[in-house]
């Protein structure tokens, strides 16, 4: 369910705007976005974790948000983030 330090450095890596860049918008929507398909997967086996389901609900939300604010700030970086991580939209 959880991320773990190597898998969040290689997505920070992969997803950063400048050597130093840690908490961009879309590092941030990246790190939601493996931790969402985790739950998603466990919530397959487990339908009737009501808990964990609530934590997916409040990561997708905070990722609707990231998305939000990074279209309206620039949606060039908007479409490119989400062509990279094959969001639908």
């Amino acid at each position: 369910m959880t991320i773990t330090r190597e898998r969040k450095t290689e997505l920070i890596g992969d997803f950063r705007r400048s050597e130093d860049d840690t908490g961009s918008p879309e590092v941030q929507i990246a790190i939601l976005t493996s931790r969402i398909s985790g739950l998603t997967e466990h919530l397959r086996e487990h339908k009737r974790d009501f808990a964990c389901r609530r934590g997916l609900l409040m990561l997708v939300s905070r990722r609707r948000r990231l998305l939000d604010y990074l279209k309206r700030v620039n949606p060039q970086r908007y479409l490119d983030i989400i062509r990279r991580l094959d969001i639908r939209k």
